[in-house]
Formats: structure tokens, C-alpha cells, sequence
């Protein structure tokens, strides 16, 4: 019970990193060693061992092989994270957008930079990569439409593709949802409790998850520099999508719903400046405390 204890803790923590986007959840599970066990488990699910086991009625060796209790005490850490972060995420969006997408720029900012650090041998063709996926990032970001379908089959995809990264360190799943334009509407759906769009939203992310693990867990084993140097592109490309005061139409109803401006723009961007620091700072004292913990784990991978 201890050691489900400590992994639902680490939920905890996955799951916060997925609701703030600029932490992945998959740089977590790293930082606290669950990192291989969590993509062991993901791809045993599909393995033919655990697909025999389960078709033969034998569902406590398929519980075995799939590391059951390890998986259920995780998803309980993250769900409750996630639940509970998420009201505080949609007031704070709501009432003062410059603020946080501000903070979620330095969080991202920072991400950016660490992801620099851990790509070894930088040389011409890793620098190529890496403007490849910043220009595929910027080009994503500015033509995608700022409006995209609520209906529930956009939803079944965000949740298809954004689940996906959250084996892949360096890149998180509520940033993927950033430009998919839907992480506010999925972030009100769970402080709403809209049961059919979180449904669907899980659905896809259940099946994205078992159709996607096993390819990007070979991507990253059999081309991981140069996979991560264009997600590092990608990511520092799409920092056009969450600059403070890109969504004018959010300012300006934040303003509505306080009954007035929230004061003159000096005070807007030193206030946007200092949480952008705020962003940086967390990101930056999350890698260095963890910093030696991470190499050992890398190392044993």
C-alpha cells in the first residue's frame, strides 16, 4: 500500500504537469524514476502475451503482465490532480489571461532551453532538425484557425493525439491541445463535469495511447536525437500560440467580467513579465533538484 501510495503521488504530479502547459508529464515520470515502468506497462497492454492472457479469461495474468495495480494507483494520482487543477486553471484564464498565458510562456521558454541542455552533439544537421520543427511549429500556429469544431469528433482526435506525448519527455500533452485550440474548452469541460465530452475525450485518449505508444516508443529508440531536436523545434516555433496578448477577444471579455480594464499597460506587461520569470523559475528549480536523479535514470534506460 506504501509504494501505490508513493505512485499515486507521482500521479499527482503527472497529472498537474498535464493540466499547465510547458511541463510534460513525460519529463515527470522521468524525474521520479517511473519513467521506463510506466512505458513498459503501456505496451504490455497490446503485447501478445497479455492479448493471450486476456482472451484465454485468465484476467489476473493479464493484470500481471500489464502491472494492473502500478497503472490504477497512477491514473487515480492523475485524475485527482487534474480535477483539482483544473477549476483554478479556467478562473484564472477567465479573470486574467495576460497573467497566465504569460506564466505558461515562461514555463515553456524554460522547457525550451533544458530541452537544448539534454540534446548531446550539436552540430549543422542537429541545428537543420531543429529549424525544421520550428518553422513546422510557427507554420501550424499562425494558420491554424483560432476557432476549432467543439463537436465530438474533434474531441475523440484532441484526445488521439495529445495523449501521445505524454511519453515523450519535453513536450505536453495541455501544450498539443494549445494548438489544437481546445485546451480551454477541455479544461472547462473538467471543471464543468461535461460527462460526453470527457468521455470522448478519454476514448480517444485510451485508444491514441495503445495505438501510438509502441511507434513512438521505437521512433525514440531507433531515431531519439533527431525526433527530439524537431519537437524542441516545434515547441520553441509554437510559442507564437500562447504570447500573452495573442487572444485579444479573452483580454477584453477578462475585462468585461472584472467591470473595467485591469489597469494601464505598464502595469499589464510588468505584470506579465514578472510571471513569465515565475514560469522560468519553476521549470528551472523542478530540473536542477532533479537534476541528478534524471541522469541516473537516463543512464539506466
Amino acid at each position: 500500500m506504501k509504494k501505490h501510495f508513493f505512485t499515486g503521488l507521482k500521479g499527482f504530479g503527472m497529472g498537474a504537469a498535464n493540466v499547465v502547459p510547458g511541463v510534460s508529464g513525460g519529463t515527470v515520470a522521468l524525474l521520479t524514476g517511473i519513467y521506463s515502468d510506466i512505458v513498459a506497462s503501456i505496451n504490455a497492454i497490446s503485447s501478445k502475451e497479455s492479448l493471450e492472457a486476456l482472451r484465454h479469461g485468465k484476467f489476473g495474468e493479464f493484470a500481471r503482465l500489464i502491472n494492473l495495480p502500478f497503472l490504477l494507483a497512477l491514473g487515480a494520482g492523475m485524475v485527482l490532480s487534474i480535477f483539482s487543477l483544473a477549476k483554478l486553471v479556467t478562473w484564472t484564464l477567465g479573470h486574467y489571461p495576460i497573467l497566465t498565458w504569460a506564466y505558461f510562456f515562461g514555463l515553456i521558454l524554460a522547457s525550451v532551453v533544458f530541452m537544448m541542455r539534454d540534446i548531446k552533439g550539436w552540430n549543422a544537421a542537429a541545428v537543420a532538425f531543429a529549424i525544421g520543427g520550428a518553422v513546422l511549429g510557427v507554420t501550424i500556429c499562425t494558420l491554424s484557425p483560432h476557432q476549432t469544431p467543439d463537436g465530438l469528433w474533434f474531441i475523440f482526435i484532441c484526445g488521439l493525439v495529445s495523449i501521445c506525448t505524454m511519453i515523450l519527455p519535453g513536450i505536453s500533452g495541455s501544450f498539443v491541445l494549445l494548438i489544437l485550440g481546445k485546451y480551454d474548452y477541455i479544461m472547462q469541460a473538467v471543471s464543468g463535469l461535461d460527462v460526453p465530452v470527457l468521455l470522448v475525450f478519454a476514448l480517444g485518449c485510451i485508444i491514441g495511447i495503445l495505438a501510438f505508444a509502441k511507434f513512438l516508443h521505437w521512433l525514440l529508440g531507433k531515431w531519439e536525437k533527431q525526433t527530439m531536436l524537431v519537437l524542441l523545434g516545434f515547441v520553441l516555433g509554437s510559442l507564437v500560440k500562447v504570447w500573452p496578448w495573442a487572444d485579444t477577444a479573452a483580454i477584453s471579455e477578462a475585462q468585461i467580467m472584472r467591470n473595467g480594464v485591469p489597469g494601464p499597460l505598464e502595469y499589464q506587461i510588468g505584470g506579465a513579465v514578472l510571471c513569465c520569470l515565475a514560469g522560468i523559475a519553476t521549470v528551472t528549480i523542478l530540473e536542477l533538484t532533479t537534476n541528478k536523479k534524471t541522469d541516473n535514470v537516463r543512464n539506466s534506460d
